[in-house]
C-alpha cells in the first residue's frame, strides 16, 4: 500500500482551516460575531444615520438654546415613580420591588443602536407602543460599559469620571474601565424628590445602567449632562453646554401647573404622566403576569359584609370638572355617603387604614373621581383607593380610552359608559342585587400586580441612549401640554369630536 506524505505546507493549511472552522463555530454559540453594531454614517459627520426627526438646536448669542422634545405630533397618558414624592395633602410610598423581575430580560437588548428597540424608548415615531417604560427599563446603549466588577460607590469623582478596584482591591486604570458619570441637576431641590444624592440611587435600585450622579448643586448646572425643573422654569436664561438636556417634569393637570406660554425651544424631554411624554411618570403602572390570561373565576364573594352602596372620600369641593353636582344627582337615586369636607360623613386622613377597611367591610362601590377631565390624567384616585382594595371604583376623569389602556379588564365603571346619574345608578342597583355580577369586577385580582417603574433607572438609561440620539426640543409647549382635547372643563368625552392632543383628527 502506498503511503500518503502529509508536506507541512499542507499540514499548516489544514490546521489554518480548521482553527477558522472552530473559531466561527464558537462564535455562533456565543452569538458574539454576529451582534448588530451600528457603524454607518450620515452626512453630518456625526457618525449615526438616523430615520428618526432630526432638529438642528438654535443658537442665541452664541449660548445654545436647543431643546427638545421627541415629538411633531404628540397623542396621549397616565405612585409615583421611583421612591417616594410629596404632593399635596399625600404621601406615597412605593416599596422597591426587584427590577430584575420587572425587566425580565434585560440583555436582550444590549449592543442595538438604530433598531426598532432603540427606536422604541422614545415618543412619536412607530414603534412607540403603549408608555414604553418596559423598552426603556430593557434597554443598555450599545456605548455603555458593562459593570463588570462589584457595584460600590466611586472611590474618587473628578469631573464625572471614576475608577473602579477589581476583587483584589486594585485600580483598575486602563481606559475600558473609565466611565463617565451622567450628572443630573435636580435644579429645584431634593425637597420634592425623596432621594439620595450622588449615585446611590441607581445602585440601591440595582439600575442596569447605574452610572449616573444626582446633585441639586447649581453651581453644576453648566457642566451637568441634564437639568430636571419641577411645574415650571425659573431660569430659562442660564447658560447651557451644546449637549445638555433640560426635562421638564410634572405630575399635576394641564389646570394646576405654571402656563407655559414663553417656554418655546427650550426643553429637550418631559417627564409627566402623559403616555406621550419622554419619560412617563404614572402614579402607578398594573402589569399583567401573563398578558393572554387576564381573568380569573374567584372563590372569594367580594359582596359579603357589605351593606352599603357607595362611598367617596372628597376634600376639594370646587374642582374643574364640577363631580360635586354628579356625585349629588347620583345620590338622588342610590346611596351615596360622602367623607370629608363636602359631605356630611367624616374619617379623618390620620387614621386612613382605618377608613379603608370600612370600605372594604361596607361599601360596594367607590367614586374614584379625579379633580380635572385631561387625558391620561388617572391618579392614586383609581389605583390606590380603588383597586388596592376590595371595591369596585366609579372613575371620572381621563378620556375612557386612556383607562382602557392602563386599568386592569373590567376592573372599574367609567361614569361615561352611562347618560347620566340616575342611569348609573340604575346599573349599581342591578350589581348590587346580583352577587355574580358585582363579583365579576374582580376577576382580574391576582393576575398581575402593580409594579415599580423605576424612573430614575429609566431617566440615567435615556441619558446614555440620548448619546445616539440627535437632538430634538419642544418648539410649542403650551399648546403640547394645553392644546385642543387635552382637558375638556366640565364637558363630556363623547361630546366631543375625536381628537388627538395635538389637536388633529384621529
Amino acid at each position: 500500500m502506498k503511503t500518503m506524505k502529509l508536506s507541512i505546507k499542507k499540514a499548516f493549511t489544514w490546521v489554518f482551516f480548521a482553527s477558522i472552522l472552530f473559531l466561527i463555530i464558537f462564535n455562533l454559540y456565543n452569538h458574539k460575531l454576529w451582534v448588530h453594531t451600528y457603524s454607518a454614517h450620515n452626512d453630518d459627520g456625526s457618525g449615526y444615520s438616523s430615520n428618526i426627526p432630526k432638529h438642528r438646536p438654535a443658537d442665541h448669542k452664541n449660548i445654545l438654546t436647543y431643546q427638545g422634545a421627541i415629538h411633531d405630533k404628540p397623542s396621549s397618558l397616565s405612585s409615583l415613580l421611583v421612591g417616594s414624592i410629596k404632593k399635596k395633602g399625600q404621601h406615597v410610598q412605593n416599596k422597591i420591588s426587584n427590577i430584575r423581575n420587572v425587566i425580565n430580560a434585560t440583555r436582550h437588548y444590549r449592543n442595538n443602536s438604530m433598531t426598532s428597540e432603540f427606536l422604541a424608548l422614545w415618543p412619536g415615531n412607530i414603534w412607540d407602543v403603549g408608555d414604553r417604560i418596559q423598552a426603556q427599563l430593557k434597554y443598555i446603549p450599545p456605548n455603555y460599559i458593562p459593570d463588570r466588577y462589584p457595584r460600590k460607590q466611586p472611590e474618587e469623582i473628578n469631573g464625572g469620571n471614576f475608577r473602579l478596584r477589581d476583587e483584589t482591591g486594585q485600580k483598575k486604570e486602563p481606559a475600558h474601565v473609565m466611565r463617565k458619570l451622567k450628572t443630573i441637576l435636580i435644579y429645584n431641590g431634593f425637597s420634592v424628590f425623596q432621594q439620595k444624592h450622588g449615585q446611590d440611587t441607581f445602585l440601591d435600585y440595582k439600575c442596569p445602567i447605574n452610572t449616573c450622579y444626582l446633585t441639586d448643586d447649581r453651581t453644576k448646572r453648566s457642566s451637568a449632562d441634564a437639568i430636571l425643573f419641577y411645574h415650571g422654569v425659573s431660569a430659562m436664561n442660564i447658560p447651557r453646554p451644546l449637549n445638555q438636556i433640560w426635562v421638564l417634569y410634572m405630575l399635576e393637570c394641564p389646570y394646576h401647573t405654571p402656563g407655559l406660554a414663553g417656554v418655546k425651544n427650550l426643553f429637550n424631554w418631559t417627564a409627566t404622566y402623559r403616555h406621550d411624554s419622554t419619560i412617563v411618570a404614572p402614579y402607578e403602572k398594573f402589569q399583567y403576569f401573563n398578558e393572554s390570561v387576564k381573568q380569573k373565576e374567584q372563590v372569594k364573594n367580594y359582596a359579603a359584609t357589605k351593606t352599603k352602596k357607595v362611598a367617596w372620600f372628597v376634600s376639594n369641593c370646587g374642582a374643574q370638572n364640577d363631580r360635586r353636582t354628579y356625585a349629588e344627582e347620583l345620590a338622588k337615586y342610590i346611596q351615596v355617603d360622602i367623607y370629608g369636607a363636602c359631605g356630611s360623613f367624616k374619617c379623618p386622613r390620620n387614621i386612613a387604614k382605618k377608613c379603608f377597611e370600612m370600605l372594604n367591610k361596607d361599601y360596594k362601590f367607590y367614586l374614584a373621581f379625579e379633580n380635572s377631565n385631561c387625558r391620561d390624567y388617572i391618579t392614586e384616585k383609581l389605583f390606590v383607593n380603588g383597586l388596592q382594595h376590595d371595591i369596585v371604583p366609579i372613575v371620572m376623569g381621563a378620556h375612557p380610552d386612556d383607562y382602557r389602556k392602563i386599568a386592569p379588564l373590567n376592573s372599574y365603571i367609567h361614569v361615561e359608559d352611562f347618560k347620566s346619574p340616575k342611569e348609573l345608578a340604575a346599573y349599581l342597583h342591578k350589581l348590587d342585587q346580583n352577587n355574580n355580577l358585582y363579583n365579576a369586577y374582580f376577576k382580574w385580582k391576582g393576575m398581575g400586580e402593580f409594579i415599580n417603574t423605576f424612573f430614575w433607572c429609566r431617566f440615567c438609561t435615556m441619558l446614555h441612549a440620548a448619546d445616539l440620539y440627535k437632538p430634538t426640543w419642544y418648539d410649542d409647549l403650551e399648546n403640547w401640554w394645553r392644546g385642543d382635547g387635552i382637558c375638556i372643563g366640565r364637558d363630556r368625552w363623547d361630546h366631543r369630536s375625536k381628537v388627538s392632543n395635538d389637536g388633529t383628527p384621529k
